[in-house]
């Protein structure tokens, strides 16, 4: 996905061991049909300072005006999934799926040796919001592969849901990395624990709502990250939506 966009340089905020992204922060461009944060450096938005936390190597937050889209490009050796916010979203891509996805529902595409994709907003009333992650994969020239991951009923409102994973547990979708994603969705109120195991990394990009843990407080865009081993409690201060990454 080619885009552009201008930003001023800021240094990273430390809290508690916490590193803050703040959603200001990133890298923006709206072109019209696309309204889009880059989270690290993509395309024409470069930043020696974020070009990634361990195997996470893009969170682009895409607005996508109603049928508006990618057209037809090329990927390679990336795992590549789009979590669908608000809107839906149509997939086609060269291993014939041919998918329309609507909130809370994921894809996950392995580019391995080499695949190409569409992306659009097949609605016409009303914009597409969702986020596109890469990560990168253990091993390069893998041959390409397609799944998905659907809430079940009972996940719908469960407070922290395992999504993609490397083994596939918790009927989870399955990524070619040591890397474990969970939904977070919180009222007001409640709130959410996670263990992180010694020499791992924590990325948590908070989607909507306001999310607070020790003395930081993130607000909708913002994310944190930390690789100090600890239990991590966060708090949900207005309904929330988030994605926390578990990384080795």
């Amino acid at each position: 996905m080619i885009d552009s966009c201008h930003c001023d340089l800021v240094m990273k905020t430390n809290t508690s061991n916490f590193t803050i992204r703040r959603s200001h922060e990133r890298g923006h461009a709206n072109h019209g049909w696309l309204d889009t944060y880059h989270t690290f450096s993509f395309a024409d938005y470069h930043d020696p300072a974020h070009m990634g936390f361990r195997s996470l190597r893009v969170i682009n937050q895409d607005k996508v005006a109603p049928g508006a889209g990618f057209p037809t490009h090329p990927h390679r050796d990336m795992e590549i999934f789009s979590y669908v916010v608000s809107g839906a979203i149509a997939h086609q891509d060269s291993m014939g799926n041919g998918r329309e996805l609507r909130p809370g529902q994921i894809q996950l595409m392995s580019a391995g040796s080499g695949v190409t994709h569409s992306e659009f907003n097949p609605l016409r009333d009303e914009p597409l919001h969702l986020l596109q992650i890469w990560i990168t994969p253990h091993t390069r020239g893998l041959a390409p592969s397609y799944t998905e991951w659907h809430p079940k009923p009972e996940s719908d409102h469960t407070a922290k849901v395992l999504v993609i994973s490397a083994d596939g547990r918790e009927n989870s979708a399955t990524i070619h990395q040591d890397a474990n994603v969970y939904r977070i969705r919180l009222k007001a109120g409640e709130m959410i624990s996670h263990q992180l195991a010694p020499g791992r990394g924590l990325w948590l990009q908070l989607i909507h709502g306001t999310l607070s843990t020790g003395e930081a407080t993130l607000s909708a865009g913002d994310a944190l990250s930390t690789e100090s081993a600890r239990t991590i409690h966060f708090t949900a201060t207005q309904d929330s939506e988030a994605l926390l990454f578990d990384l080795a």
